[in-house]
């Protein structure tokens, strides 16, 4: 498998306005996880051909991209739809999954915000009571708890102010590339022989 990697947007081949993801394969097996006992359509992609189409649409950012497949010759046409529909499986269900986590980050930041919350209300209070008192050390006594209170509430802020961004960012990356438009070698767009080959199928 040889993946075309480059740091500059300009080291993308361009055609028809779009810049090109290429992966030139000698067999269609390398586009895969060989440990993965899952049917074809389910697959989970190799690492390496993972992280060079996920990295490749980030460094291409809002500029239009397409992922083109150099199959082996000899591939059918229901081989590389198929190639076609598990790398759209997959990069779907890592959205979901991404989904998933900022949905249970946002739970435990509520959470946490509560629990913060109440923490410093106490703190607050028993500050409260220390200041009405004129015992020796109840003045540090009441500072130690105002900085604990807010102390407790630094981890619910860290979650709900900064820790879902980057989940968000990679649900939307893998949505977009679950979507992208992906075509075979010679530029023939995959999406017509899966039509087709859909038809075939619902016919049978």
């Amino acid at each position: 498998m040889t993946l075309t990697r480059s740091n500059r947007l300009d080291a993308y081949r361009c055609e028809s306005g779009a810049c090109l993801i290429e992966i030139r394969l000698r067999e269609l097996r390398q586009l895969f996880n060989t440990l993965d006992p899952a049917p074809f359509h389910e697959k989970d992609l190799d690492p390496a051909a993972e992280e060079y189409i996920v990295s490749a649409v980030r460094e291409i950012g809002a500029q239009p991209s397409r992922l083109v497949l150099h199959l082996p010759p000899g591939t059918t046409d229901d081989e590389a739809c198929g190639a076609v529909t598990a790398i759209r499986n997959y990069f779907a269900g890592r959205a979901r999954q991404a989904r998933e986590q900022l949905r249970l980050l946002f739970g435990r930041g509520g959470i946490s915000l509560l629990i913060g919350l109440a923490f410093l209300v106490t703190c607050l209070s028993a500050r409260q009571v220390l200041l009405t008192s004129i015992a020796p050390g109840n003045a540090i006594l009441s500072e130690g708890l105002l900085i604990l209170g807010w102390v407790a509430m630094w981890k619910p802020v860290e979650i709900i102010r900064y820790d879902w961004w980057p989940e968000f960012d990679k649900r939307r990356l893998f949505e977009r590339i679950a979507h992208i438009i992906i075509e075979t070698q010679g530029g023939r767009m995959i999406e017509r022989s899966q039509s087709a080959l859909e038809s075939r199928l619902a016919g049978a």
